[in-house]
């Protein structure tokens, strides 16, 4: 795939680049661990100020990185704003509670004794140079949510992002020089896909963490366990949205709409399959409908347009199999589920029932705005289908009955439950998957601590 933004909203090519040699990464390598050397031994209160600056920096920028964020990969330009404020939120957040949650901690004073020693600490030390393989679809989130810990914890960064944002991933390495971040701290390697192995392999890359697809995330991590390196992996998603009886269904409804189409229905964490109680089931289903067909498809810098592009035509040619092939198999249409005619890449806000585990999209990730309603005749069976799927990353219970909730938060293979509320990540809680959604965990004092040498310090008596 070449490196170059092509808009999608017309499929035309507006500017390409040249992938880095093997002289350039070398380089940028050399620069990443010497670089290291001395970033570690900054203070927490030096670090905090640099991303402070980048997160000033961002704010100032939002409309300008907001419109080619929308230009190279499809965005609607209201939502790539607020993602340039959520990262500065995320970067101020970290830059004032890193200290606080790496700083070091004291085992129990009888267990200290017990081990014989007069004192002993676990410190959290970094780890050096990590290597980030980023998606397009949030191109600052995606990398912010990664890079903020990992600096504040005095790691460096290298960014292999997506080919088809490669403005946005230089962007990025711009705004931290733009800071004062000392260079070498986040560099950007505008590199093919075949050149990760490489990176990986190289003894001065001490870890990686990815977010993307599956085969991708397969890729990094057998390398990263043949070169024994940490590895934290986002991969996909397959999200159940669960509603019962004792919902309120105007609000669910509401919600869900968002839910499957924020981004064009193209995130990992959006609610792909809605599970309704056959008690509510027509009246939800009626509901959804009518909100995913009232949703305004057009131009991603039109401030009034909710729906744009997807990203890519493949992209589209494989949303499109995805629904082509749930028709065949007898699944119902109750709006969209056809490809437009016209230029860009786009697909409309699209609500399928009668889904059998015969069909692809029940087994499948759907990376667009295409929504599987099923009909549940009670709890038990709608934790099976919630869980009826190789994905675990996030999921949505709507109820008003602590016993449900109960339920779903015991039994929901998923690394979040999100009750009477929309999934969405918060620089304070804790975001990643079980199954094939992947390992580890981003944000919170979970995700800086990922990339921590764990230290262990004990002192004899």
């Amino acid at each position: 795939m070449p490196i170059a933004t092509v808009n999608p909203a017309t499929g035309e090519t507006l500017r390409t680049y040249e992938a880095m040699g093997d002289e350039e990464i070398e380089r940028r390598l050399q620069l990443a661990e010497a670089t290291f050397r001395t970033y570690r031994t900054t203070s927490f209160e030096e670090r905090a100020r640099l991303m402070h600056r980048a997160a000033g920096l961002l704010e100032e920028d939002r409309e300008e990185i907001g419109k080619v964020i929308t230009t190279e990969m499809g965005k609607p330009v209201k939502q790539a704003r607020a993602e340039a404020a959520k990262c500065a939120k995320a970067m101020r957040w970290y830059a004032d509670h890193a200290a606080g949650l790496l700083a070091d901690e004291e085992p129990a004073e009888a267990d200290v004794k017990d081990s014989g020693a007069s004192r002993a600490l676990v410190r959290y030390r970094p780890l050096g140079p990590v290597l980030a393989v980023m998606p397009w679809n949030f191109p600052l989130w995606q990398v912010i949510r990664f890079a903020a810990p990992a600096l504040m914890a005095g790691n460096v960064g290298l960014l292999k992002h997506a080919s088809n944002v490669p403005q946005t991933a230089l962007y990025l390495e711009d705004l931290f020089h733009r800071a004062g971040f000392p260079e070498g701290c986040f560099q950007t390697l505008l590199i093919g896909s075949a050149a990760v192995d490489d990176v990986l392999r190289d003894e001065r890359v001490r870890a990686a963490t990815l977010t993307g697809s599956e085969p991708a995330g397969r890729a990094v991590a057998s390398t990263a366990g043949e070169m024994v390196k940490k590895t934290v992996l986002e991969l996909g998603g397959s999200d159940p949205f669960v509603v019962m009886p004792s919902a309120d269904l105007d609000r669910a409804a509401q919600v869900a709409v968002n839910a499957r189409t924020q981004n064009t229905g193209q995130s990992c964490i959006a609610a792909k399959r809605f599970i309704v109680h056959a008690d509510v089931y027509d009246a939800f289903v009626q509901r959804f409908t009518e909100g995913m067909r009232a949703l305004k498809v057009g131009d991603p810098l039109d401030e009034e347009t909710e729906v744009g592009p997807l990203s890519s035509e493949r992209g589209r040619d494989d949303l499109v199999e995805l629904v082509d092939d749930a028709v065949r198999g007898g699944a119902t249409v109750l709006c969209g589920g056809e490809r437009p005619e016209g230029p860009g890449w786009y697909y409309p806000p699209t609500v399928l029932t009668g889904i059998t585990r015969e069909m692809r999209i029940h087994r499948e990730e759907a990376f667009g705005p295409v929504a599987t309603v099923y009909r549940a005749d009670d709890l038990d069976e709608a934790v099976l289908i919630a869980n009826d799927t190789d994905f675990g990353l996030s999921s949505n219970v709507w109820t008003r009955d602590d016993a449900d909730v109960d339920r779903f938060v015991q039994d929901l293979e998923a690394g979040s439950v999100y009750v009477n509320g929309m999934t969405a990540s918060h620089p304070a809680f804790p975001f990643g998957g079980v199954k094939r959604s992947g390992y580890g965990r981003e944000l919170s004092g979970h995700g800086i601590r990922e990339f921590c040498n764990i230290t262990t310090v004990w002192h004899g008596a």
